[in-house]
This record gives structure tokens, sequence and C-alpha cells, in this order.
């Protein structure tokens, strides 16, 4: 049984490796930047509420 639990923690250790290498690779880098970005790209809500002279009180 000893066995099998090593094997299972070598496999979710090397599963955890590689995701780790895929996501920080050079290849990934240019989609990463994007995607930190899409935040930012979002129109700000309360600014355009104030700009539209909606106040709900």
């Amino acid at each position: 049984m000893a066995i099998i639990n090593a094997i299972a923690t070598v496999l979710a250790m090397l599963t955890f490796l590689g995701i780790v290498w895929w996501a920080f690779s050079r290849v990934r880098a240019q989609a990463n930047h994007e995607a930190s970005m899409l935040p930012f790209a979002l129109p700000d809500e309360f600014m355009t509420e104030k700009k539209e002279g909606g106040s709900h009180e």
C-alpha cells in the first residue's frame, strides 16, 4: 500500500510541476500579459453612472 501512495505522490508532484512550467513558459508570456490587463480594459461603472447623471436617490 505504501508503494501506491508513493507513486500517487510522485505523479501528483510531476503534474503540479508540469502545470507550473507550462504557466510560466515563454510561450504563454503574451497570453498571460493579455489576461492580466483584462480588468483594466473594462469600463469603469462608477464613472459611467456619474457621467450619465443617473442618481437613484
